[in-house]
Protein backbone atom coordinates (compact mmCIF):
# COMPACT_ATOMS: atom_id res chain seq x y z
CA UNK A 1 0.00 0.00 0.00
CA UNK A 2 1.14 3.58 -1.04
CA UNK A 3 1.69 6.05 1.61
CA UNK A 4 -0.43 9.34 0.57
CA UNK A 5 1.14 10.88 2.87
CA UNK A 6 5.01 10.82 1.69
CA UNK A 7 3.81 10.08 -2.29
CA UNK A 8 2.61 13.66 -2.51
CA UNK A 9 4.81 15.31 -0.01
CA UNK A 10 6.34 17.82 -2.84
CA UNK A 11 2.25 19.08 -3.93
CA UNK A 12 1.04 21.51 -2.65
CA UNK A 13 -1.69 21.25 0.42
CA UNK A 14 -4.82 19.80 -0.65
CA UNK A 15 -8.29 21.40 0.37
CA UNK A 16 -10.91 19.39 0.27
CA UNK A 17 -14.58 19.06 1.96
CA UNK A 18 -14.34 16.73 4.76
CA UNK A 19 -17.47 13.59 4.67
CA UNK A 20 -19.27 12.28 7.32
CA UNK A 21 -18.54 8.79 8.58
CA UNK A 22 -20.23 5.90 6.37
CA UNK A 23 -22.66 3.96 8.00
CA UNK A 24 -24.61 7.32 9.80
CA UNK A 25 -28.45 6.51 10.28
CA UNK A 26 -29.12 10.93 10.66
CA UNK A 27 -26.37 13.40 10.53
CA UNK A 28 -28.59 15.26 12.56
CA UNK A 29 -28.97 12.78 15.49
CA UNK A 30 -24.99 12.07 14.98
CA UNK A 31 -24.35 15.31 15.68
CA UNK A 32 -26.98 15.73 18.78
CA UNK A 33 -25.32 12.44 20.00
CA UNK A 34 -21.69 11.75 19.50
CA UNK A 35 -19.35 12.12 22.21
CA UNK A 36 -16.75 12.97 20.61
CA UNK A 37 -14.92 10.27 22.10
CA UNK A 38 -12.40 9.52 19.50
CA UNK A 39 -12.54 5.75 19.50
CA UNK A 40 -14.16 5.55 15.64
CA UNK A 41 -10.48 7.26 14.67
CA UNK A 42 -8.60 5.19 17.25
CA UNK A 43 -10.39 1.89 15.39
CA UNK A 44 -9.79 2.94 11.73
CA UNK A 45 -7.47 1.04 9.61
CA UNK A 46 -6.79 3.39 7.37
CA UNK A 47 -6.16 6.36 9.57
CA UNK A 48 -8.55 8.53 7.11
CA UNK A 49 -11.30 9.69 10.53
CA UNK A 50 -9.95 12.58 11.47
CA UNK A 51 -11.44 15.35 14.37
CA UNK A 52 -13.37 18.04 12.29
CA UNK A 53 -15.12 21.02 13.19
CA UNK A 54 -16.33 21.33 16.39
CA UNK A 55 -14.41 17.98 17.26
CA UNK A 56 -16.95 15.29 15.51
CA UNK A 57 -15.03 12.68 13.48
CA UNK A 58 -15.28 13.01 9.77
CA UNK A 59 -13.64 11.16 6.95
CA UNK A 60 -10.56 12.70 5.04
CA UNK A 61 -10.12 11.48 1.81
CA UNK A 62 -6.71 13.17 1.09
CA UNK A 63 -5.19 10.65 3.69
CA UNK A 64 -6.33 7.68 2.02
CA UNK A 65 -9.38 5.95 1.21
CA UNK A 66 -12.41 4.02 2.97
CA UNK A 67 -12.07 -0.06 3.00
CA UNK A 68 -15.41 -0.26 4.66
CA UNK A 69 -14.44 -2.32 7.07
CA UNK A 70 -16.75 -1.03 9.74
CA UNK A 71 -14.23 -1.04 12.60
CA UNK A 72 -15.26 2.92 13.26
CA UNK A 73 -19.38 1.91 13.75
CA UNK A 74 -18.24 -1.32 15.74
CA UNK A 75 -16.16 0.56 18.29
CA UNK A 76 -18.31 3.73 18.61
CA UNK A 77 -20.25 3.24 22.34
CA UNK A 78 -23.38 4.67 21.18
CA UNK A 79 -25.90 3.86 18.20
CA UNK A 80 -25.56 5.59 15.29
CA UNK A 81 -24.37 3.93 12.77
CA UNK A 82 -26.63 1.58 10.48
CA UNK A 83 -25.75 -2.28 9.96
CA UNK A 84 -23.06 -2.76 7.80
CA UNK A 85 -25.16 -5.17 5.70
CA UNK A 86 -26.63 -1.49 4.08
CA UNK A 87 -24.67 0.55 1.79
CA UNK A 88 -22.43 2.29 3.54
CA UNK A 89 -23.40 5.85 2.16
CA UNK A 90 -25.24 7.40 -0.79
CA UNK A 91 -22.40 9.46 -2.33
CA UNK A 92 -20.24 9.19 -5.51
CA UNK A 93 -17.47 11.39 -7.19
CA UNK A 94 -17.51 14.51 -9.29
CA UNK A 95 -14.82 15.84 -11.29
CA UNK A 96 -14.77 19.13 -11.90
CA UNK A 97 -12.84 21.52 -14.47
CA UNK A 98 -9.55 21.31 -12.60
CA UNK A 99 -9.05 18.03 -14.48
CA UNK A 100 -5.59 17.78 -16.31
CA UNK A 101 -7.63 15.40 -18.52
CA UNK A 102 -10.31 18.33 -19.50
CA UNK A 103 -7.07 20.44 -20.62
CA UNK A 104 -6.06 18.59 -22.54
CA UNK A 105 -2.74 16.74 -20.75
CA UNK A 106 -3.00 13.34 -20.35
CA UNK A 107 -3.35 12.17 -16.75
CA UNK A 108 -5.07 9.27 -15.72
CA UNK A 109 -4.30 8.72 -12.08
CA UNK A 110 -7.45 8.26 -10.32
CA UNK A 111 -8.42 5.44 -13.14
CA UNK A 112 -5.62 3.65 -12.00
CA UNK A 113 -6.53 4.29 -8.10
CA UNK A 114 -10.10 3.08 -8.65
CA UNK A 115 -10.16 -0.95 -8.04
CA UNK A 116 -13.80 -0.15 -8.92
CA UNK A 117 -13.36 0.50 -12.30
CA UNK A 118 -15.94 3.69 -11.94
CA UNK A 119 -13.97 5.69 -13.76
CA UNK A 120 -13.13 5.13 -17.28
CA UNK A 121 -11.21 6.97 -20.18
CA UNK A 122 -12.83 7.43 -23.49
CA UNK A 123 -10.77 8.29 -25.89
CA UNK A 124 -11.69 11.59 -28.27
CA UNK A 125 -10.51 12.41 -31.61
CA UNK A 126 -8.11 15.68 -31.58
CA UNK A 127 -8.16 15.41 -27.94
CA UNK A 128 -6.94 13.43 -24.76
CA UNK A 129 -8.89 10.76 -23.62
CA UNK A 130 -11.66 11.86 -21.23
CA UNK A 131 -13.05 10.56 -17.78
CA UNK A 132 -16.36 9.14 -17.79
CA UNK A 133 -17.65 8.21 -14.35
CA UNK A 134 -20.16 5.31 -13.85
CA UNK A 135 -22.31 6.31 -10.87
CA UNK A 136 -23.30 2.80 -10.55
CA UNK A 137 -19.95 1.63 -9.45
CA UNK A 138 -18.41 3.70 -7.45
CA UNK A 139 -18.50 2.86 -4.05
CA UNK A 140 -17.70 6.29 -2.32
CA UNK A 141 -14.70 4.99 -1.05
CA UNK A 142 -12.40 7.83 -2.43
CA UNK A 143 -9.25 6.09 -3.38
CA UNK A 144 -9.06 8.18 -6.46
CA UNK A 145 -9.47 11.30 -4.23
CA UNK A 146 -6.08 11.76 -3.18
CA UNK A 147 -4.05 10.99 -5.61
CA UNK A 148 -5.46 13.70 -8.22
CA UNK A 149 -2.75 16.03 -9.22
CA UNK A 150 -4.99 18.98 -9.25
CA UNK A 151 -7.79 18.43 -6.52
CA UNK A 152 -10.56 17.99 -9.35
CA UNK A 153 -12.39 15.10 -7.46
CA UNK A 154 -14.99 15.66 -4.64
CA UNK A 155 -17.77 13.43 -3.45
CA UNK A 156 -21.46 14.69 -4.19
CA UNK A 157 -24.61 12.97 -2.04
CA UNK A 158 -26.19 10.84 -4.54
CA UNK A 159 -30.05 10.75 -4.37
Amino acid sequence: MVDQRRRFFLRSAQKTKQQSLPWIKDIGAFTDHCTRCGECERACEEQIIVSGDGGFPTIDFNRGECTFCYACAQACPEKLFHSNDQRPWQQAISINENCLAQKNIECRSCHDACDERAIRFQHRLGSVAQPEININDCSGCGACVAPCPTNAISMEQQA
